[in-house]
């Protein structure tokens, strides 16, 4: 591990409490989805894991993708990086615990929308703000309907606006609201409702449960991809909405 993802055994090897995050608003740059990637590949390899307790460093848990691996010479290896991610997260077979505390967003979210279970600080804000850059967010247009209801998904990603933990629990899109610390609930949560359970037969299920949802999610991602670099990436407004964010300036859209 490094500084930018750590990863802390407990439970005699059931738990990970993994944090990730090296720059301010944990930003998901290439590299360190490329670590979180690895942290995921070695879980499917550790038979006595049960679960992932993931969360950001410090107040945030992310930001969402860098702004920056958008623009059209970087691009590609930033979608890349993200899919490798979420199919490592699909692959594990271990239940995968988002802890949020403050910011999640874009990509953020994404991470946090694949996994098993969300628990939220009550200051806790989450959206989809990519169409507020002239872009749209693969991942989420495929987890969210599937998490949440698809008029609720697609407000969040037509609008880009956040909602609240409150109102993240009232639509389903996070699992629990915590008074005190999410990392200690999420972790009495895995303790209590899985710590008793076979770790053989935990990773079967967790294959199981999701088996429709992996093979949908793996067959449709690349066609959106595509659908991102081929059309949308072709478009004046996508670049102008990334150099315009990186310029601190309003965007000046041509709709074309």
């Amino acid at each position: 591990m490094s500084d930018r993802v750590t990863r802390a055994v407990l439970d005699d090897g059931a738990i990970w409490r993994v944090t990730f995050g090296a720059t301010k608003g944990n930003v998901l740059d290439c590299a360190t989805m490329g670590e979180l990637s690895a942290v995921f590949r070695d879980a499917r390899t550790t038979p006595a894991l049960k679960a992932i307790c993931l969360e950001g460093a410090g107040a945030h848990f992310s930001y969402g993708a860098a702004v920056q691996e958008h623009l059209p010479n970087q691009v590609e290896p930033m979608l890349a990086a993200i899919r490798q991610l979420a199919f490592d997260m699909l692959d594990s077979d271990v239940v995968i615990v988002a802890v949020v505390r403050g910011q999640c967003l874009g990509g953020g979210l994404e991470v946090a929308s694949l996994c098993h279970r969300i628990v939220a600080s009550p200051n806790a804000s989450l959206g989809q703000p990519e169409i507020a850059l002239g872009l749209f967010a693969p991942i989420a247009s495929l987890v969210l309907p599937e998490r949440i209801r698809r008029a609720d998904a697609e407000r969040l990603c037509l609008t880009g606006q956040s909602v609240g933990a409150a109102e993240a629990l009232s639509i389903g899109l996070v699992d629990e609201v915590s008074p005190g610390d999410p990392m200690v609930d999420g972790l009495d949560w895995v303790r209590t409702h899985l710590g008793p359970k076979s770790a053989s037969s935990l990773r079967l299920a967790v294959r199981a449960i999701r088996m429709p949802f992996a093979a949908t999610f793996k067959a449709s991602l690349p066609e959106i991809e595509r659908v991102y670099l081929d059309e949308l990436m072709k478009t004046h407004d996508a670049v102008e909405g990334v150099q315009a964010f990186l310029e601190k300036r309003p965007p000046v859209w041509r709709g074309c």
